[in-house]
């Protein structure tokens, strides 16, 4: 192998990787073979943790979660940011990781 640079990888990357092994074989091995897999999951990583951010802001701002809200009742602020989370992670999953 010629590229010998380390990559961080991270949850969003593994999960790319593991949908393209199982239902894109030929793209998976493509990547491996051209030594473009693991830039490819780095960026597909990165643009997912960048995406989240700006998705959760968004949600965040538009369903008037802020820190007022946190200092008042912490626990429904605890309710409202997983649900933020989750559906931004449902976004993002759908966008970029299991693409057709």
């Amino acid at each position: 192998l010629s590229d010998t640079k380390e990559y961080h990888i991270g949850k969003y990357g593994r999960l790319r990787r593991a949908y393209l092994k199982e239902h894109r074989p030929i793209l998976y091995t493509d990547l491996i073979v051209t030594e473009k897999l693991f830039p490819h999951l780095e960026e597909i990583d990165t643009a997912c943790r960048e995406r989240l951010e700006i998705i959760e802001k968004a949600m965040m701002q538009q369903e008037g979660v802020t820190e007022s809200l946190k200092a008042a009742d912490q626990m429904e602020w605890v309710r409202r940011m997983n649900s933020i989370h989750n559906r931004a992670e449902e976004i993002i999953l759908h966008e970029l990781v299991f693409e057709p």
